[in-house]
């Protein structure tokens, strides 16, 4: 007797996957508040997660003393310094938004020009010249501009409420990570295989990795740079020196440095005459410029070799998505997929270069089969 294959029930298969549908769907809109919480921990454990370990050697084997350590550090390190800086960032924007809405911004005369040996008064007559030939009315067109744009940024950081409670459930999440960190690894090593075999745990090590290289190499980096910058114009006197300072935090992640931002400040500095506090600036901005050069290396050893577009979008996209929170989540999760993707691509070897009897025959070809 033939073996005749059980036919398949369509109606039973399509209500099955919208049955499973519903309950992922169902089950995401729950978590929903916790997302970014959660996501935002596991950057911070992943990468941290070495230290850990070391904090657990050193207090005799104790994972407990271990946990409460690194969260006591993560508290007193990050999420104390960023509060102050979204704190600050929206006290000082005010009168920012005030001057720029009231009328307040006109074009400087830049008086100080004179004064440049050789060249001085053709730049200050250039300047002049610039100003009658519609610098204000540029300015005028683009006060509602600047005002919007401004008022969007501080608004940003004006949602203190969440962001606050995105910092508390990091600080939750990542204990809980610490402690149990062994079994969740093994349970998202056990799913990815479930899915897609080795090619499957592989990937869940690709992007541990690239979780790694952006948290250390780019995220900490910047916030390293941009604290030391923020306390260096903070000393010299510069005013609304927080507000500056979260400027080049994003100059920082977008690997644009920090001295868009003190290059101004010294030039400043000296401009109003205190040249002594300019000078320390100067000294103090060239230590803070190339630190990177030497932080990103002891950080990781991979380095974070990714592209420059790439945390670019990640900054600019997760600001836009997520506020403030998104400077951070937002280029890990570019990394992460841009790791998988190109790990993906490289898997098969590339094609050889195209036979020169195959690109004779297409140069034969007429153009309108081509």
């Amino acid at each position: 007797m033939a073996f005749q294959p059980q036919s398949r029930d369509v109606p039973q298969v399509m209500l099955s996957v919208l049955f499973l549908a519903l309950m992922i769907i169902a089950c995401l809109w729950i978590v929903q508040p916790f997302i970014l919480g959660f996501a935002w921990a596991g950057t911070v454990v992943i990468a941290t997660w070495p230290v850990l370990l070391r904090v657990q050697r050193v207090l005799f084997g104790r994972r407990s003393l271990a946990v409460l350590a690194m969260t006591l550090m993560l508290f007193l390190l990050f999420i104390i310094p960023v509060a102050l800086l979204v704190n600050s960032l929206v006290d000082t924007g005010g009168p920012v938004i005030k001057t720029v809405t009231a009328g307040g911004l006109t074009p400087p005369e830049f008086d100080w020009l004179r004064s440049v040996p050789l060249i001085g008064e053709k730049l200050y007559s250039g300047w002049h010249n610039l100003l009658d030939m519609g610098g204000s009315a540029i300015l005028a067109k683009l006060k509602p501009y600047v005002g919007a744009t401004t008022t969007w940024f501080v608004g940003q950081a004006a949602h203190i409420g969440r962001f606050m409670l995105h910092c508390a459930l990091m600080l939750l999440f990542s204990a809980l990570l610490y402690w149990r960190g062994e079994q969740v690894a093994q349970g998202i090593r056990h799913f990815a295989f479930r899915l897609a075999a080795k090619r499957g745990d592989a990937a869940v090590l690709l992007a541990g990795q690239a979780i790694r290289a952006v948290a250390l190499g780019v995220v900490v980096t910047a916030l390293v740079q941009a604290v030391l910058g923020g306390v260096g114009l903070a000393v010299a006197g510069v005013p609304y020196a927080t507000l500056f300072t979260v400027v080049m935090l994003m100059t920082c992640l977008i690997q644009l440095g920090p001295l868009i931002v003190l290059v101004p400040a010294i030039i400043w500095l000296y401009w109003s005459g205190d040249t002594t506090w300019g000078t320390v600036l100067l000294v103090w901005s060239v230590v803070v410029g190339t630190l990177d050069n030497f932080i990103r290396p002891m950080l990781i050893r991979m380095g974070a070799d990714l592209p420059l577009i790439l945390i670019l979008s990640g900054v600019i996209g997760g600001l836009v998505a997520f506020g403030m929170i998104g400077l951070f989540i937002g280029p890990v999760l570019l990394a992460v997929t841009w790791r998988l993707f190109s790990a993906w691509v490289n898997e098969v070897p590339a094609p050889g270069p195209i036979p020169e009897d195959v690109l004779e025959e297409v140069d034969d070809l007429p153009n309108s089969t081509r």
